[in-house]
């Protein structure tokens, strides 16, 4: 009880902050702070190196991609510059840069603390800026935890038992993958079972590498929940990310053998074979769209408002 409890008022506080995180970046308006998104993300290109970059700092593909909704929803981006920030975050989320590793959601509170003194200035920006980063600390926060709360949910003998019990079926690691993120809202916990186990012998390669594929569709549900309220544009951003991973992962379901004979062939350590899988699937995924991204954008536009937006 006391996890569901948790997990609805983590849920309740991602939501609000999405909400002041929007209400701040839109009063925040600037034509100055337009002109400088627009020329980083003028092209494709431009906004996956965007996307690669930020993720790969912030090792959260989920936060950047809920302040690239945020960004769209306050009409700083547009659906077609966001796309490109997409693709790099699927790629940066394959890439682990320690040595610029900066850790936001420890710093939450900090954030929390600054927003509220710009609050009581009196002046337009600095009241803006103090909502963003309200805003920022309660995604941060919820996100610390459902992380907190995917810790002790690992960690039962139930969870492990149901791991084992998806050895050498896919399709349904898959769906556990998905499931699992879309409660626990943790890559890393997803990733450290699944390697736990893989490393123990009580799963196959190809067990593991459909939960990891499970796992970046489950993902989406982050940024699918940042999008409520958010307006069209920005909920376009929003299923443009999750139709990727889900098109990636039925693109890649009949190829997992394939990833594992790769995988398998680029190191010795199981751990470190799943982890070149999810890197080559997110890789070229967001290589095989690249050529096809304006096609995709008007696909999506099509499916979910059947009209040019």
């Amino acid at each position: 009880m006391i996890f569901v409890l948790s997990f609805l008022l983590f849920l309740g506080g991602f939501i609000y902050g999405m909400y002041l995180l929007r209400y701040g970046l839109f009063n925040l308006s600037t034509n100055s702070l337009r002109k400088r998104l627009i020329n980083l993300t003028n092209t494709y290109w431009k906004g996956i190196l965007v996307g690669i970059f930020i993720t790969a700092l912030f090792q959260n593909g989920s936060i950047v991609m809920v302040i690239t909704v945020a960004f769209v929803a306050a009409r700083l981006l547009t659906f077609p510059q966001s796309i490109g920030i997409i693709l790099g975050t699927n790629i940066g989320t394959s890439i682990n840069i320690e040595m610029i590793t900066i850790d936001l959601q420890a710093y939450f509170i900090l954030l929390a603390f600054i927003g509220a003194i710009l609050c009581f200035i009196k002046n337009r920006n600095s009241i803006s800026i103090g909502y963003v980063l309200i805003g920022l600390s309660l995604v941060f926060g919820a996100l610390w935890g459902f992380e907190m709360i995917a810790l002790p949910i690992s960690e039962l003998n139930y969870v492990h038992d149901m791991f084992l019990n998806l050895d050498h079926n896919r399709l349904l690691a898959i769906l556990t993958g998905t499931v699992f993120i879309a409660i626990v809202q943790s890559i890393s916990e997803l990733s450290g079972i699944t390697m736990d186990i893989l490393l123990a012998g009580g799963i196959d390669l190809s067990t593991g590498a459909g939960l990891i594929l499970g796992g970046n569709i489950g993902a989406c549900i982050t940024v699918l929940i940042a999008a409520i309220g958010s307006g069209k544009k920005a909920q376009l951003t929003a299923f443009a990310y999750t139709w990727l991973n889900v098109l990636g992962v039925a693109l890649f379901y009949p190829l997992i053998d394939l990833l594992v004979f790769i995988g398998s062939n680029l190191s010795v350590h199981p751990d470190i074979q799943l982890s070149h899988i999810n890197v080559i699937f997110n890789v070229v995924v967001s290589l095989l769209v690249l050529p096809f991204l304006n096609q995709f954008g008007s696909l999506i536009r099509k499916v979910h408002f059947k009209k040019w937006i």
